[in-house]
């Protein structure tokens, strides 16, 4: 749920910062006081395209940061792991910022994120309901959803789901072996070709590292001869060589070393010095013993390594990852020469998964069928309470041919609604009335509250065009609608707003020279006083304080 917001700057707002809780807040304030605010920084913080317009006067920024809690939200958390976002103790910040420049900047717990990917979180986190509403309840997929979850048909549709992945796999597997076996006799020579050639380079894993390493020693055989011959000499063969001197000065050390022992680690480094040229000379002589000059061999890596380069150069290849394209052909070769088998396997295996896919989109259907009646039955009793009398709701179903096939199954789904007596039944999207609208949502929410998804509702001036009675069985149903998700509503009614578990006032403050919205929440004695304006208008009695008062109570003691 929504937890928190912040603004600075946005609109005729400096600085606001309001806490939010469980249950349904009401958000009240004189015409004109910018109730509209809040929601428009909450759908800015959804994704909502900004406007530097938005920004307030004599400002170069506005920023807007939202802060939710998605314990009760498990399909938001669960897109947050599939984007790589990080959570700390179940909290979500985002945060938008608007600039002079027509720049935006959006970021999801302090990572930079796309506008449509800030829309889609924020699908998960809220829905708001009113004239200026972008909720997904006029979306079909959601209608649908919304239908399912009401017919408890989750496993159901993640069975269909897995199902209608495997066919589609099954069915593209099989056409690109079909379309692959229309050239396949060409392909089949092409790879057959290129197979035996380079089965007959025969070219093993770190082989190319191994003939590069001796190529390099043959060509260099010559000058490795010499040098090492030369050293050899320097060691022990000249006239005063190396081993001799160091033999030399061994012998002079031992006899100082005789004199003073504190030159006996010179001695020792000295002998060691002597040990050492002896393995070098060693070394030198069994080098020279095993080197060879031999052209025929340099030859035959020279011709070897050339053909490796020649093939790679025409299958545009570096040398070296020639054993695995290899490998790569034969496989596509071998499949080609079996496709025939594969197939009628393939056909076989995509005929019973459409078969099994048929089932199950039968079945869903004949349970939306089911629970279409008694949701549309709910609704509509909603509807009439709500003053939306001879109002209807129904919910229609267009069959989808099989070319058509969706996950969700061959079932298109609407809300369709009279809104008056005589009117024809319209998509709910095409609802005129932004009140009735706003009533209509109120009814489905409230009938389909122990399956909504979206953990927190707003509704803008739901009371539109009502009053009096109606208008408290509307607060009711608010009311009652927050004892299961997080509820905030705009309203102009004391008899919706005495019905909220919380109460927030939006007032305008201004010098004179400029102007400021501020929303204070309420203690029990304020919030008396301003359900009592809303009640009375500028003057409020003793006795309008008094209703006030009892409304209130009345709905707290309904719980």
């Amino acid at each position: 749920m929504l937890t928190s917001i912040h603004i600075t700057n946005l609109v005729i707002v400096t600085e606001l910062e309001l806490d939010f809780r469980a249950g349904m807040t009401a958000l009240t304030g004189e015409t004109g006081a910018g109730k509209s605010i809040l929601i428009e920084a909450l759908g800015l913080a959804l994704g909502d395209k900004g406007d530097p317009a938005m920004i307030r006067a004599g400002e170069e920024r506005a920023e807007i940061t939202a802060t939710f809690d998605l314990g009760d939200c498990p399909e938001a958390l669960a897109w947050m792991e599939r984007n790589d976002l990080a959570v700390a103790d179940n909290e979500c910040i985002l945060r938008r910022v608007l600039t002079r420049d027509k720049r935006t900047r959006a970021y999801i717990n302090g990572v930079t994120a796309p506008t449509p990917l800030l829309q889609e979180l924020g699908e998960l986190l809220l829905d708001i309901h009113g004239q200026h509403a972008h909720q997904s309840l006029l979306k079909l997929s959601h209608q649908r959803d919304l239908l399912d979850d009401f017919a408890g048909l989750g496993g159901e549709r993640r069975e269909i789901l897995e199902i209608h992945r495997q066919w589609r796999q099954a069915d593209e597997e099989f056409e690109r072996l079909r379309q692959a076996s229309e050239e396949r006799s060409a392909r089949i020579d092409l790879l057959r070709f290129q197979t035996g050639e380079l089965e007959q380079l025969n070219l093993k894993p770190g082989e190319l590292a191994t003939l590069d390493e001796e190529h390099g020693r043959l060509s260099h055989a010559g000058r490795l001869q010499e040098g090492c011959s030369r050293l050899l000499q320097q060691f022990s063969e000249s006239d005063y060589p190396l081993r001799g001197q160091l033999s030399q000065a061994l012998h002079e050390i031992h006899e100082l070393t005789r004199l003073d022992k504190g030159l006996e680690d010179v001695s020792q480094a000295i002998d060691g010095a002597l040990i050492q040229i002896d393995d070098a000379i060693s070394g030198l002589g069994r080098y020279l013993d095993n080197l060879e000059l031999d052209p025929a061999r340099l030859q035959m890596l020279e011709q070897r390594l050339s053909d490796i380069h020649d093939i790679a150069r025409k299958h545009r290849l570096h040398p070296e990852e020639l054993p695995d394209h290899f490998s790569a052909l034969q496989q596509e070769l071998d499949g080609l020469e079996h496709a025939d088998q594969t197939l009628d396997g393939l056909l076989q295996q995509s005929e019973a998964l459409k078969q099994r896919y048929l089932e199950l989109a039968a079945r869903l259907r004949e349970a939306r069928y089911g629970a279409a009646g008694r949701l549309t039955q709910e609704v509509t009793a909603f509807m009439q309470e709500m003053n939306m009398t001879g109002g209807r709701f129904q919910i229609g179903f267009e069959k989808l041919e099989l070319d058509q096939a969706s996950p969700a199954g061959l079932d298109k789904v609407g809300f369709l609604v009279s809104a008056n007596p005589g009117q024809p039944l319209q998509p709910l999207a095409k609802t005129a009335s932004g009140g009735e609208l706003s009533r209509i949502s109120l009814a489905i929410q409230v009938a389909t509250a122990d399956c909504t998804r979206v953990p927190t509702l707003i509704f803008d001036e739901v009371d539109v065009g009502i009053g009096g009675g109606v208008a408290e069985i509307v607060g009711r149903l608010l009311r009652q609608l927050g004892k299961n998700r997080q509820v905030m509503c705009v309203t102009h009614l004391a008899q919706v707003a005495a019905q909220a578990h919380h109460h927030c006032q939006v007032r305008k403050r201004t010098d004179g020279e400029t102007t400021v919205t501020e929303i204070q929440p309420l203690d029990t004695h304020q919030r008396i006083d301003e359900v009592a304006r809303m009640l009375g208008g500028v003057d409020i009695t003793q006795q309008t304080r008094a209703h006030a008062k009892e409304m209130i109570g009345r709905a707290q003691s309904g719980a």
